[in-house]
């Protein structure tokens, strides 16, 4: 007996058949929208390799905050950029700092109507740019550090952080946070660890928004995980795990599409991907010269780190995805 020959196109036929088989449906509350907020500006400055994107005062964070809630986005993620950096990155623990005090406006705002995140690292506040205590040596001490991200993360967790997210890649931080939060009684605030983050080439846009530089011309590749290495995440990922993370993080997504299919196959929590600075900027600059198409592309892009296994996804992109699908 003859078979039919398969005909796999009688499933694209249509915009509604394609749409009754597709299997990865992205939604504007699987996004979380970064925002920056600056100390000592009186309005909002655009971010030039941003575009799209600016360093907020606190009155203009708590309006953009409240017009994502009202367009359904259920999260946001902060990062501050204070009037003064010292060696120790204090303005990340001062419970006047800016992150702090915006935490606390936004708690006020919105409440619990959305989840309020706060990046948990000091390279924002420190005079070298480095997300650590930079020892004598020149490099930077893991273990100095760790004791500076458990007061920050007590300062974030006081003034209403639902999450706090370690984003420094230094070893233990996840344990040494946990115990910090669960001895001040505050064990119901979640930790999404940045435990894939790669010494990549695309966070340009993002140290101009924070008004970063590393000092002598320096790098974190002797923090951050080598771009080359795979197997190495996975190790990252569990030992977070081990150490009470709620949410493990890739960073960057497009470029590491393989890691989230991996970290999405061997981990039962949920898995978050951040969609960076480079990957967003470099949709503005093509559509902007009519190289591409700027809502097909970024459509795509999304997508595609949702299928490859991102349960969440940090995008500059989430208000525009918000208005895009409403």
């Amino acid at each position: 007996m003859a078979f039919p020959v398969s005909r796999p196109r009688r499933l694209r036929t249509t915009h509604a058949m394609r749409e009754l088989v597709a299997e990865t449906r992205l939604h504007v509350s699987d996004l979380v929208a970064p925002l920056f907020v600056r100390e000592g500006i009186t309005s909002p400055q655009p971010i030039v390799s941003l575009p799209g994107v600016v360093q907020h005062t606190r009155e203009s964070l708590v309006a953009e905050v409240v017009a994502l809630r009202d367009l359904g986005v259920r999260a946001v993620i902060l990062f501050g950029i204070p009037l003064a950096k010292d060696e120790v990155g204090s303005g990340a623990y001062d419970p006047n700092g800016i992150v702090q005090v915006a935490l606390r406006d936004l708690r006020a705002a919105v409440g619990d109507d959305m989840v309020i995140m706060a990046d948990l690292c000091v390279d924002e506040y420190t005079s070298h740019g480095h997300c650590g205590i930079v020892g004598a040596d020149g490099d930077v001490d893991n273990d100095a550090t760790l004791a500076i991200y458990c007061k920050a993360a007590l300062a974030q967790a006081e003034a209403g952080a639902h999450v706090v997210a370690p984003s420094g890649m230094m070893d233990g931080q996840v344990g040494a946070i946990r115990a910090a939060l669960d001895g001040a009684g505050f064990q119901n605030v979640a930790i999404m660890a940045y435990s894939a983050k790669y010494a990549s080439a695309l966070y340009g846009p993002f140290r101009d928004a924070v008004d970063v530089q590393i000092a002598g011309g320096g790098h974190r590749k002797g923090y951050q995980q080598d771009w080359r290495n795979t197997r190495e995440s996975m190790r990252e990922v569990f030992e977070d795990l081990e150490q009470g993370a709620d949410i493990v993080m890739i960073k960057p997504a497009l470029s590491y599409l393989d890691v989230i299919s991996h970290v999405r196959e061997a981990v039962d929590v949920p898995v978050a991907a951040y969609h960076v600075s480079g990957e967003y900027s470099m949709i503005k600059a093509a559509a902007e010269r009519g190289w591409i198409d700027h809502d097909a592309v970024a459509l795509e892009q999304l997508t595609a780190i949702k299928r490859a296994g991102a349960d969440i996804i940090l995008t500059y992109l989430t208000r525009w995805f918000a208005e895009y699908s409403s």
